[in-house]
């Protein structure tokens, strides 16, 4: 099961493995007090991308075409995600807060579908 959080919301035993999916830091909140067991910056959007979204819902939809096209070359840490999601619960944690138009959404589609991944080039 995969599921979608505000980083900022409480920590619940129900939320299994907690993955942090932004490239950056979260503002006003400590490592401690996030309780995530991995930061998986290199799967967030590109800084590119990220600049170009801004977050505005207006552009959603070409957020979500490009997001996709960068996660299909992401191959390992997909693999990652859907081994962890396959064995226990698996929450994707954002800080946006929008929470119907943000990466974890996207990523969450992603990785519930059937899409193949090709291997990520040594770009990063």
């Amino acid at each position: 099961m995969i599921r979608t959080k505000r980083v900022y919301e409480k920590a619940v035993k129900e939320d299994g493995t907690r993955v942090l999916v932004d490239r950056l830091w979260p503002r006003g909140i400590s490592k401690k007090a996030a309780r995530i067991d991995e930061w998986l910056k290199e799967v967030a959007p590109s800084d590119k991308l990220r600049k170009w979204f801004a977050h505005d819902p207006k552009r959603w939809q070409g957020f979500e075409q490009k997001y996709t096209k960068e996660l299909e070359t992401k191959k390992d840490l997909i693999e990652k995600l859907r081994s962890v999601s396959r064995n226990r619960t698996l929450t994707l944690l954002y800080s946006a807060r929008d929470e119907l138009h943000n990466q974890a959404i996207v990523l969450k589609e992603f990785l519930e579908s059937d899409i193949e991944v090709t291997r990520q080039a040594d770009t990063d």
